[in-house]
């Protein structure tokens, strides 16, 4: 079934329903000021920092769904009172529309002839959300209607704000002057900020305090004021401080009236000090309101949004026979990209904003789906990342983006988080051609007087492995490695005995053979990169380290027919036939393979052949087979999930993209691709009432084929799914990858395709490059010309001209 329909023209999903089967969301923003916003206008917004700069006040697990606050309106047009985007009303409208696109939103409701649309979005370097509304009488008969504008504000600290209350329901303070309402909560005390809601108009009324608004018993649904027709022109004086305009609108026949407001956040200059008790610094925001005073300007600034998508959007273009393809490769998988790398894991609607900050894993890798469109902010990214390291080259697993600080509640002792900075850092340099990255004097642990070049912060990565190894020679997981819920080391002494957290360093040999793999893959990429920059002592001895790994996997980490998870405290193996549960699991047989282990004796495709076997099922690759059934207290977390969540046989969307790069490595084009498509969103629409979440973005997971859910997906948005899929379809299957030297073209597609176009810029230069398959082959490339003349390799030369250069790829 589905809610809408993609308009890929105007790079728009078009929700059609407002009742989808769970709240389908977009994200405004992409500098410092965000906000998240459901089809139905729920949702928040938020400076920089989710946690600590919360601007707009969300309950999460609200009863009914999606009605724990948001930007909402509401139309009292003396017959009905009614809301645009449905909710919160939940008045049945005679039409009802949600466009999401690139970094806006635009939600249309219709009734009793009354139309109106409400334009979301965040202009460029603003700090400020505006809201084009735009409403039209449709009927033979003249309307006179009110309408009401709100946002409930948060009182900064979002966890604070949802545990203080003996202290927060006294501190609320407002000011409202002309048609602007001013939240100014703590300013006069420890901060040196504000926030506000204006209109571009004058105003009938206002409210600022919720229990005025509402009234003490109501809810987003029924608020007195907007059934009354009356605002109470309420002080909030402590509880709950808003934001509520109230305009009278007169509208003829035909008339169409448009308004702007603006949710606007401004950080004062140190010397700006509060001046008295109902007095702030209002300068930057009425410089502010008066910037988008007009529906003109308010066009402009979307016309200026429109522009730096088509910029970004236009570093990689596929053109193929695929409508499907197209439009996840070419706007909604980077989109997706650009949203993860801004926020990480750390606001969506099934992550709070309050726990996890920006991860150190996470965040390294999103880089790889996005470094291609805005290098120099991935540039900035890796250095705030590398500043989080530790002296030993460990990592704070987590930091707060507001400070950049390492978050201490969370702690390091992930043992494969090192080796994702090499990788984000190999994939700039090799996009860019930028080794000064490896200059840079970068701090550890946010101490400036510990600083060393980023070179330095890389080869800590790569020995941080080596200087933790274990009984078989393979690397020490600590608490965890890419799974968070594989806790080898997280008991007493012995299996049954009470639960406690150790780590490596109190005696626990637990070893990973995915960081193993991962080591290989890597390590080997940090290896040429030291061979690139004439550094031969370290690059030998890297390729010596990783080739000896290889061997120590194929010995130990080898388990008949695939590659051995880990090995737990006991040295027992996980992952493997021995067991009775878990025999199988994804993430070495794809890391393991992506770090050429078994290519040359047939045992990787001995491997996937497993996968295929016993992991694929027609919606994804669970993550593990058999399902975990009964708890295993010294795995740790993984087997608290029922059987097919999560990480227990769950289909975990991010790992499934590992698969298909292995696959595309030993050239089964065809396998890749189909395991492409089973997790691709817009491959779901058609089954979104089992699927539920959004169909033009990725979900973490996919409930699995042991779970009574089967095909439900969950925590969409913010996952390393969407870099990784990206990574998997743009530069393994259809085969174009940056490197040191430039592109390298080796497709693996499947041998029914006549071929395809890619537009790459890459380094200044626009190259267009048309692969043909006349053969109906999967992969191997046996002649290309650029600009009509025949190159020998498969590595497309730099120029450097900035013109546009065609690229013909034969593969056969």
């Amino acid at each position: 079934m589905k809610y809408g329909f993609f308009d890929d023209l105007n790079r728009e999903y078009v929700i059609t329903n407002p009742q989808t089967p769970y709240p389908w969301i977009n994200y405004l923003g992409s500098q410092e000021f965000f906000s998240l916003i459901s089809n139905t206008a729920g949702g928040y917004s938020f400076y920089k920092d989710a946690r600590l700069r919360r601007i707009t006040r969300y309950r999460y697990n609200n009863v009914p769904l999606d009605l724990g606050g948001g930007k909402y309106y509401y139309i009292n047009d003396g017959e009905e009172v009614w809301s645009p985007g449905w909710a919160p009303v939940k008045k049945d409208l005679d039409n009802y529309e949600c466009r999401h696109g690139m970094g806006y939103t635009k939600i249309l409701g219709e009734l009793n002839g009354i139309k109106t649309s409400i334009t979301y979005f965040v202009p460029l370097n603003t700090n400020a959300e505006v809201h084009k509304v735009v409403i039209n009488n449709k009927s033979n008969v003249e309307k006179n209607i009110k309408l009401f504008s709100f946002v409930e504000w948060c009182l900064w600290n979002a966890l604070d704000d949802m545990t203080n209350f003996q202290r927060n329901y006294n501190t609320g303070e407002v000011e409202v002057e002309d048609s602007v309402i001013y939240h100014k909560t703590e300013y006069k005390e420890r901060r040196n900020h504000y926030a506000f809601f204006s209109v571009n108009a004058p105003i009938y009324g206002f409210d600022s305090d919720r229990e005025s608004f509402m009234g003490t018993y109501n809810g987003f649904h029924n608020p007195d004021a907007v059934f009354k027709g009356e605002p109470t022109n309420s002080i909030a004086d402590g509880w709950h401080p808003i934001a509520s305009h109230c305009l009278e609108i007169n509208l003829k026949p035909g008339e169409t009236k448009e308004l702007v407001f603006l949710l606007g956040y401004i950080e004062n200059d140190p010397d700006d000090k509060w001046e008295g008790k109902n007095i702030i610094n209002k300068k930057k925001a009425k410089e502010m309101i008066q910037t988008f005073s007009t529906i003109e300007a308010v066009d402009r600034a979307l016309d200026d949004l429109a522009d730096y998508w088509d910029q970004l959007l236009s570093k990689y273009i596929l053109d193929s026979h695929d409508d499907k393809l197209n439009r996840m490769v070419n706007i909604w998988n980077q989109y997706q990209c650009m949203v993860t790398f801004n926020l990480s894991r750390s606001a969506s609607y099934f992550e709070s904003g309050i726990g996890r900050g920006m991860g150190f894993r996470d965040s390294n890798q999103d880089i790889l789906g996005f470094v291609h469109q805005v290098p120099d902010r991935a540039r900035e990214r890796i250095i705030d990342l590398a500043s989080t390291q530790l002296e030993d080259g460990g990592a704070y697993h987590q930091y707060q983006p507001l400070t950049k600080k390492g978050n201490n509640e969370i702690g390091g002792n992930f043992n494969d988080d090192p080796l994702w900075l090499i990788l984000s850092t190999v994939s700039y340099i090799k996009e860019t051609g930028d080794y000064s990255i490896l200059d840079v004097m970068t701090p550890y642990d946010n101490d400036e007087s510990k600083s060393k070049p980023l070179s330095d912060h890389l080869k800590r990565s790569f020995d941080h492995v080596l200087n933790n190894l274990g009984p078989h020679g393979l690397p020490l997981i600590g608490r965890a490695d890419w799974n968070d819920c594989l806790n080898l080391n997280c008991f007493s002494s012995e299996p049954g005995e009470s639960f406690q957290t150790t780590t490596s360093k109190d005696g626990r040999v637990a070893e990973s053979v995915m960081i193993a793999g991962m080591f290989c893959y890597i390590g080997e990429e940090y290896a040429r990169l030291m061979e690139k920059v004439g550094n031969k002592e370290e690059a030998n001895r890297a390729f010596a380290e990783v080739r000896k790994m290889r061997e120590v996997i194929m010995e130990h980490g080898w388990d008949g027919s695939w590659f051995v998870r880990a090995y737990d405290d006991f040295g027992r193996k996980v992952g493997s036939h021995e067991n009775e549960e878990g025999k199988i699991f994804i993430e070495s047989q794809g890391l393991c393979i992506m770090g050429r282990c078994g290519l040359e004796d047939g045992r990787a495709i001995q491997a996937l052949d497993a996968v295929e076997e016993r992991l694929a099922t027609k919606y994804g690759l669970v993550l593990l087979n058999p399902a975990y059934t009964k708890y295993y207290i010294e795995y740790g977390e993984i087997s608290t999930y029922p059987a097919g969540y999560k990480e227990n046989a769950g289909i975990f969307c991010h790992n499934n993209a590992w698969i298909m790069a292995a696959e595309a490595i030993v050239g089964r084009g065809d396998k890749a691709f189909d395991y492409y498509t089973r997790i691709a969103p817009a491959y779901t629409e058609e089954r979104s009432e089992i699927h539920r979440m959004e169909p033009y973005v990725y979900s973490q997971m996919i409930a699995g084929k042991d779970a009574s859910r089967f095909g439900e997906a969950k925590n969409s948005w913010l996952t390393g799914t969407a870099s990784w899929n990206f990574v998997a379809i743009s530069q393994y299957i259809l085969g174009i990858k940056p490197d040191f030297d430039g592109l390298i073209v080796d497709p693996s597609i499947p041998k029914g395709w006549d071929g395809y176009t890619v537009t790459r810029q890459y380094r200044g230069d626009t190259y267009r490059i048309t692969v043909k398959n006349p053969n109906h082959v999967s992969c191997g490339v046996s002649k290309i010309t650029v600009d009509n003349k025949e190159i020998s390799g498969n590595i497309l030369p730099l120029f450097g001209d900035g013109k546009l250069h065609e690229v013909e790829v034969i593969l056969g």
